[in-house]
């Protein structure tokens, strides 16, 4: 269970004053399948960051499992994963395997296990063929799919996605899609995409730095429709 407490997030400015990015949120997040929305600069990837330690609470307190993001840092981040809207900002090495590898090596030390559980981490999601190829040279949705594996790599409890799909043409936004929602771990989102959000249990709408809806999909869609109209 991920729970927010009184949390707002302050930021200073050039001008040497502060911005106030997220304010008066209080939440229990336990249902598998949670999707944030709301305009951009809202709030919501600003939230999204807590969940894990990314950003720290200015007020308040953020924990995992009872684990607080501002003392227990590591092993908040061994509970939740957190793969960026840009695959290219994670991917840090040449290759699809080199990644994986490399989230593999504290956990696997024999280099050619490593190696041999890498692929099959890749394999499971249909980039065997891909594991040695340059990251530039993958296509957008090998490529996200390629941080996903790295990330799920590390055996985490929560995958966080920081707009997973924003970058994808269609077919590949329902490739992302399609493993998302087979996977076995609570899945929390921010997204643009409305269909991906419906598909959730559970739907917060940030507005202005505040979470203004909070509830099944339907409404809470109709919610930002109304907004943004």
């Amino acid at each position: 269970m991920i729970v927010l407490s009184g949390v707002a997030v302050r930021v200073p400015t050039a001008t040497g004053g502060s911005k106030l990015l997220l304010d008066g949120v209080d939440l229990e997040l336990g249902e598998r399948r949670i999707a944030l929305i709301g305009a951009n600069g809202s709030g919501k990837s600003t939230l999204l960051r807590l969940l894990n330690g990314l950003i720290l609470p200015s007020v308040g307190t953020v924990t995992v499992d009872g684990h607080d993001t501002r003392t227990d840092a590591s092993t908040v981040r061994r509970l939740v994963g957190f793969t960026f809207t840009d695959p290219l900002s994670q991917l840090v090495l040449p290759t699809p395997l080199d990644d994986v590898e490399l989230s593999l090596r504290a956990r696997v030390r024999s280099r050619s296990a490593r190696r041999a559980a890498a692929l099959d981490w890749l394999d499971r999601y249909g980039l065997a063929a891909v594991a040695e190829h340059s990251i530039y040279d993958l296509s957008g949705g090998e490529r996200q799919l390629a941080a996903l594996v790295s990330v799920l790599a590390v055996e985490p409890a929560v995958l966080v996605c920081d707009e997973p799909t924003t970058l994808l043409d269609l077919r590949n936004r329902n490739l992302v899609s399609g493993v998302l929602a087979g996977l076995p771990h609570q899945v929390i989102v921010a997204t643009h995409d409305l269909e991906l959000a419906a598909r959730a249990e559970r739907v917060l709408l940030v507005d202005g730095g505040r979470l203004v809806a909070d509830g099944a999909p339907a409404a809470v869609i109709g919610r930002y429709r109304e907004l943004m109209a």
